[in-house]
């Protein structure tokens, strides 16, 4: 199942294009009471159709325009047939455009991230939101790049140079101090540079690592295994195991310079990535989800990375909104 950004992770895709559906039939002009009254009973059918429309909800709730003086706020559940808020494709795009310098703290908070998430996120030494990269000299000299929707803080003292990951990405380019080794803790484990460059990406249930260049020393949080990853080599760790080491994926340091690169990558997890780098809901049908992907995609124009999807695979763009959309088989 791909529903990208849903609260829990757990709603179908299914569930979020009904629900979107809903909300856009509602919103229009022509609505009355008995397409109220139609989707009342798909409302109350299921629990996960009600969680479902109230992530949609929050999503339209945040790309809605400004009202008037007069206009009124959703009663919690639709505003009031006959005093819509209809949503057209200009206002939306218009929406979007003021969006685009919001922070990380706006942008999780109606995606359900959870408040301790997101009050460490906006108190982090450095973060980054929808869309954005951020790329920072240390004060040792490292070179760091923070990748969308990420956030770390540093501790550098006298004995060492620490990086502790609270979600996202990170590209490290090291500076040598054989006095300071230098340390990335994640949810799962710590990392110990070994005069390298690599990457650090928080995947929720795991941790991965890309080592470009020198090596990296893994310590997992729960077992206390250990592993030296070398040059040219990727591995996913838990914080009770580490995973059997593959080739370094050039995506893990190709977002730097714009440019989401895919390596048999299937098409569900492109999407998800791709959705980081654009506001608003972008969804995948489980039917296409599996469709392996290869290829060079631009992040800093995610309209035109669709594009090249639905040219190269049997797949089609739905859009019901301008910040809701999903890619459908042809």
């Amino acid at each position: 199942m791909t529903a990208m950004h849903s609260p829990d992770g757990k709603l179908s895709h299914a569930s979020l294009q009904q629900a979107a559906q809903w909300y856009v039939a509602l919103h229009d002009e022509n609505g009355g009471a008995q397409l109220r009254e139609q989707w009342q009973r798909w409302f109350d059918q299921h629990a996960e159709h009600r969680d479902a429309w109230r992530y949609v909800e929050r999503v339209g709730q945040r790309f809605a325009p400004l009202q008037g003086e007069g206009a009124r706020e959703s009663s919690g559940v639709l505003r009031r047939v006959g005093d819509p808020a209809r949503l057209s494709r200009r206002q939306g795009l218009k929406t979007l455009m003021i969006l685009a310098g919001g922070s990380l703290l706006g942008w999780s908070a109606w995606r359900g991230t959870p408040l301790p998430r997101l009050v460490t996120a906006w108190g982090a030494d450095f973060a980054t939101g929808v869309g954005e990269t951020r790329e920072t000299l240390l004060a040792d000299g490292s070179h760091l790049w923070l990748g969308a929707l990420s956030a770390i803080d540093a501790d550098f003292s006298a004995e060492r140079r620490l990086l502790r990951m609270h979600f996202g990405e990170v590209l490290v380019d090291t500076a040598k101090d054989p006095r300071r080794p230098f340390l990335v803790d994640t949810e799962h484990g710590r990392l110990r540079a070994l005069g390298t460059r690599f990457a650090v990406r928080q995947l929720g249930e795991t941790t991965r690592l890309n080592v470009y260049q020198g090596a990296v020393e893994v310590h997992t949080a729960a077992s206390g295994a250990t592993s030296i990853v070398g040059a040219g080599q990727r591995v996913e760790f838990s914080a009770a195991a580490i995973g059997a080491s593959a080739p370094a994926l050039s995506a893990g340091e190709s977002w730097i310079r714009h440019v989401l690169t895919a390596e048999d990558m299937p098409l569900g997890q492109l999407v998800q990535e791709l959705s980081r780098y654009r506001h608003g809901h972008l969804g995948c049908n489980p039917a296409v989800a599996g469709l392996p992907v290869m290829g060079a995609f631009p992040l800093n124009d995610t309209d035109q990375a669709l594009r090249l999807i639905a040219a190269a695979l049997p797949v089609r763009l739905e859009w019901m909104t301008p910040w809701w959309g999903s890619l459908e088989p042809a």
